[in-house]
């Protein structure tokens, strides 16, 4: 009897956790749903997703600011995707036993220093180093894309280390049975059989790289202009959140909000898209010539 009324006690305190969680996100979307109201109300969609910024003549436009987090995401899984992947297949394939270790231990600490000191980096020694090669002011998305590069390495790594070594070994050892060599099998077998999970690790790096702010905001510039290189200054739509919700008011505070609507939006949409790729079957291994 006893055992039984904690095990009822027990499901009910998971339930109301899981229930608060619920509840807090929904709260959340209700909060930034309720504040953007009029700023869609009041300057309406087209203008919110207009190119112009001036609050002060009622311009309230984010599109340079969903460009430009777009453009600095896009450049940190370019750059970071193919560094994480061929760590992962280290750690996975290649490393011995005895530096595993070692090498697991710096992800883990990559993964655990915080962006600010990150951006406090990339502002004094990236974007100093930028500007000497480039003669530009070395802030832009070339800088920001760099910064998130090193900051969804970990994320990307894990989750693919994870996926790789998830392949059952009977795949590997078929393929170098029939006489295949040690890299064949790697991109012929292992990497397509835990192709979704990579997918799935690639997606929550975008995600940490969406919603990136300080280290962001310490070597994008900011400006809010659309950029014209790798290497001018713009804004994304964190950073510019961060830079003015202090000081608005009004229409301005809520078309603020609107952008973390946005940004919301974003999120959801990419868990959404992480959750069907990670629920597919696995991929069929192709077969070694």
């Amino acid at each position: 009897m006893y055992v039984i009324r904690r095990e009822w006690l027990v499901k009910r305190v998971l339930l109301v956790t899981a229930m608060v969680v619920v509840l807090g996100l929904a709260l959340v979307v209700y909060f930034m749903v309720k504040e953007s109201i009029p700023a869609f109300k009041q300057a309406g969609p087209a203008n919110l997703f207009s190119s112009e910024w001036a609050p002060g003549e009622g311009r309230y436009g984010m599109l340079i600011f969903l460009v430009g987090t777009l453009a600095t995401t896009a450049g940190g899984l370019i750059l970071g995707t193919p560094l994480a992947l061929g760590l992962a297949l280290f750690l996975t394939q290649v490393a011995p036993r005895r530096s595993r270790a070692l090498f697991s231990r710096g992800v883990e600490t990559l993964a655990g220093i915080p962006s600010i000191v990150l951006g406090w980096l990339g502002f004094t020694i990236l974007v100093p180093w930028i500007r000497e090669l480039s003669g530009s002011s070395g802030s832009g998305i070339l800088a920001a894309s760099i910064v998130l590069a090193v900051m969804v390495i970990p994320t990307i790594t894990a989750i693919s280390r994870d996926a790789l070594e998830a392949v059952p070994s009977t795949y590997a050892q078929a393929s170098l049975a029939m006489g295949a060599t040690r890299w064949q099998t790697i991109r012929r077998v292992q990497l397509p059989a835990a192709k979704h999970g990579i997918l799935a690790a690639i997606i929550l790096g975008m995600g940490r790289a969406i919603g990136e702010t300080m280290a962001v905001a310490m070597v994008i510039g900011p400006a809010s202009v659309f950029p014209t290189s790798l290497t001018s200054p713009t804004h994304t739509l964190t950073t510019k959140i961060l830079m003015e919700m202090g000081e608005s008011t009004g229409v301005q505070r809520s078309s603020l909000f609107a952008m973390g609507l946005v940004l919301l939006m974003l999120a959801m949409a990419l868990i959404a898209l992480m959750r069907r790729v990670s629920g597919g079957r696995s991929a069929t291994p192709e077969v070694v010539e």
